[in-house]
């Protein structure tokens, strides 16, 4: 029995002690990754840290009470005081635990922050309508039609539209899937329509390119295109509406509108203009000029060319660092460039989908949309 007695506190000691000194090694460590935090825990996790590392370090409050004014120490030495008699072993322990957890929870909230999940909207057929790191993007999705705009692309995008105007991104981009970015006003829209139905067609598509580019013109956030091949027709008119246009190098700007017996829409007989110049935008309205990227960057119309080896790399990190900014200082400035002109560019559309309703209807446009066909069958 006594040499029991003598053999038992010798193993409980030793076990003890390299209990403490392991327990001492990680509190030491604790302190280290407190210091590399980036986020304030915040002061009630802070006072909770203080009293426990004086706990640790020192044991039971032992310090004369502060005056009630003196707010900082007062509110310090209750932290410590109520832990009462924690043993410093178990204030070490604690700590660590704590400081442990704020590592954990900052190390799994810059994870969620650096890859994000894309979300993907439901309801649409032609476009995809996707958002990730505050950018909400509007994909044509048509690549077998070149990303042609029939009738349910058109209400698509208007409706994609509002809701990226209302949602919580911070800026939204149009692109194309493919290697298209968009061929336009799908051409079979003009056709299998009966001749008692002309007026009705013309009249029907007139409300609805006007409500197309009154969404453009309205959108309350920067709005980005981000031109992956050819484009053309209408998805080059409201490129003059977009706030910035990126483009791959492999990328044309082509508005045949006299070609087809048709005129100018999405604002552009006013901004293509103000923006190319009189005499460069003729050339592309009035005589179909095709344009390359290097010659519509050249022009303004489009903001940079990028190669397209690098094209999508390289433009979407710029949109995420775009859309880190502060969304509601972007929304307001750009409302605020927008508000200048908004009511002008209206009015230009009203105008521009009067004459173009005029243009479907006449035998004009008519035989150069057959001939159009007619000649691409033959291809």
């Amino acid at each position: 029995r006594r040499a029991q007695a003598v053999c038992t506190p010798a193993v409980h000691l030793h076990m003890t002690a390299a209990t403490m000194q392991v327990s001492q090694k990680d509190f030491e460590k604790a302190q280290e990754q407190l210091k590399l935090l980036k986020k304030d825990p915040g002061n009630e996790t802070k006072l909770k840290l203080y009293a426990l590392f004086k706990q640790a370090t020192e044991g039971p409050c032992s310090s004369p009470k502060p005056g009630m004014l003196d707010f900082v120490k007062k509110a310090k030495w209750d932290a410590w005081n109520s832990l009462g008699n924690l043993s410093q072993d178990n204030a070490r322990q604690k700590y660590t635990e704590l400081v442990s957890s704020l590592v954990s929870a900052e190390s799994a909230g810059q994870k969620k922050d650096a890859s994000p999940e894309e979300s993907r909207h439901d309801g649409y057929e032609t476009i995809v309508v996707t958002t990730k790191n505050n950018i909400t993007k509007i994909m044509f999705n048509r690549p077998d039609r070149k990303n042609a705009i029939n009738h349910k692309m058109y209400r698509e995008i208007i409706k994609a539209l509002e809701e990226a105007g209302k949602d919580d991104c911070t800026i939204a981009v149009i692109t194309g899937n493919g290697d298209y970015y968009s061929s336009g006003n799908d051409l079979n829209n003009f056709t299998n329509i009966q001749p008692g139905e002309m007026e009705k067609m013309a009249q029907d598509g007139a409300v609805l390119l006007k409500e197309f580019v009154g969404h453009f013109i309205d959108f309350p956030k920067p709005l980005i295109a981000v031109v992956n091949g050819p484009a053309i027709g209408i998805c080059v008119t409201v490129l003059g509406l977009c706030d910035i246009v990126y483009a791959s190098d492999r990328a044309t700007f082509h508005s045949p509108f006299s070609q087809l017996g048709q005129s100018p829409e999405g604002c552009s007989s006013y901004l293509f203009p103000k923006i190319m110049g009189v005499a460069k935008a003729n050339e592309v309205l009035l005589f179909n000029k095709k344009l390359t990227a290097a010659e519509a960057c050249a022009q303004g119309l489009v903001t940079e060319v990028f190669p397209d080896r690098t094209f999508q790399k390289e433009v979407w990190a710029r949109l995420e660092a775009y859309a880190s900014l502060p969304k509601n200082s972007l929304a307001v400035s750009k409302q605020l460039l927008r508000s200048l002109e908004k009511e002008k560019l209206h009015a230009i559309n009203s105008k521009e989908c009067e004459v173009l309703k005029e243009r479907w209807l006449s035998d004009e446009c008519m035989n150069a949309i057959v001939s159009f066909f007619q000649k691409k069958s033959k291809l």
